[in-house]
């Protein structure tokens, strides 16, 4: 039987679509930038889009539904095959995942010409397509125990279709967002919860650390189970009092599962040490999210929400994409200054976004929001696009 790296060698296509991280990657990231570029002018009105959604909600529904499907079609094509030992898919089917989800984006852009429907109908198709694609290779490959993830992808979907219904029906719920935001970080809390300590302990096992983050045990099941039922509660009733304990229990138990990790060994390694960053705004969007119930006034529901959008979702994906795409190019696994420069931009946004939240200077620290997420996804295309580009000797 051929193995996944056979099948990437013996591919003499077009280098780009030799592996799924390559494109996905690569476009989600330029796709990040652009359309944080675009949020300001048309927020100030001197720039109009033929899209049905509003520019928030374009805004919202771009970064939840185009950017992070994109790299988690990548992570999931780059990792399904190992999990599951079958083929990658490369080539023409991978140039056809890539396509839809293209096309997904110019349908949402163009929505006021082509018709609402249409355009749902069209963005929803690659996620759906996404759904088959990871599911027929996990149920092919007998893997029951990465079933979460196809789990998540429907989710994503399910959240994506709500978003389209509320616009096309006129309601402002919100549940489409919050659905996005929540699939998201449940994605984060599964998977982050295998990598982090895992790349963690690598590093310090390397370097003969006596202390290790502690393996997969009941008080992770816990941590999962609470935050799962204080993500479900917030996006049922985000501002009812149940939410914002639930919000306080998964903060805590969220936090423990952190500490566990050992973090705190790995500051002279940003590469590992970003992933225990990003997943500290996991917690920390939880107690945003239960201060936004109990005082409402002293802080807005919109500190959560970035907390755990430019933070956690933000901050991951990066810390994720640079790493694998290093991995898988056979490259050295260390922070260049570039790709750190990387991380802190994305950190930066993150933290100026959430103070912006609370009024503090709100216009210059969104536009410094702005300006620092453009630059971490256009740096991560400027590092990454050469590697990601081109084939891998």
């Amino acid at each position: 039987m051929t193995s996944s790296a056979e099948q990437v060698r013996a591919y003499r296509g077009i280098a780009l679509f030799s592996y799924g991280f390559r494109p996905f990657f690569l476009l989600g990231a330029a796709w990040a930038a652009v359309t944080m570029a675009l949020l300001i002018p048309l927020l100030s009105g001197r720039l109009t889009l033929a899209t049905t959604f509003s520019p928030a909600q374009w805004h919202a529904h771009e970064l939840l539904y185009g950017y992070v499907p994109a790299v988690v079609s990548g992570f999931l094509l780059t990792a399904v095959p190992n999990w599951t030992g079958r083929l990658p898919v490369v080539g023409a089917p991978l140039m056809v995942l890539v396509s839809f989800w293209g096309l997904g984006r110019v349908a949402v852009l163009t929505s006021s010409l082509i018709g609402a429907s249409a355009a749902a109908i069209l963005d929803l198709s690659f996620l759906a397509m996404l759904g088959i694609v990871v599911g027929r290779e996990i149920f092919a490959g007998r893997d029951k125990r990465n079933l979460k993830v196809l789990i998540a992808i429907l989710l994503l979907l399910s959240g994506n279709a709500s978003f389209h219904a509320e616009s096309i029906w006129g309601r402002s719920d919100g549940y489409g967002e919050r659905i996005g935001i929540a699939s998201a970080i449940l994605l984060i809390m599964l998977i982050g919860g295998r990598i982090i300590p895992s790349f963690t302990r690598n590093w310090l096992a390397k370097r003969g650390s006596a202390i290790l983050p502690k393996p997969f045990d009941r008080f992770d099941v816990a941590a999962m189970i609470a935050g799962g039922i204080a993500l479900t509660a917030w996006v049922v009733a985000p501002h009812a009092a149940p939410s914002g304990w639930l919000a306080l229990l998964a903060m805590a138990a969220h936090t423990g599962r952190l500490a566990r990790w050992a973090g705190y060994r790995v500051l002279s390694e940003p590469l590992v040490l970003v992933l225990h960053v990003a997943y500290a705004f996991i917690p920390a969007g939880f107690g945003l999210a239960a201060l936004s119930v109990f005082h409402p006034d002293a802080a807005p529901i919109t500190g959560a929400l970035h907390g755990w959008t430019a933070g956690a979702i933000g901050l991951m994906t990066l810390a994720v994409m640079t790493r694998a795409s290093l991995g898988h190019t056979a490259q050295p696994l260390k922070a260049t200054r570039p790709i750190t420069a990387v991380y802190v931009t994305c950190l930066m946004a993150a933290l100026c976004r959430i103070a912006a939240g609370f009024g503090i200077a709100r216009e210059p620290m969104l536009y410094l929001s702005a300006a620092n997420w453009i630059a971490a996804f256009a740096g991560f295309v400027i590092v990454y696009a050469p590697l990601l580009a081109r084939r891998q000797p």
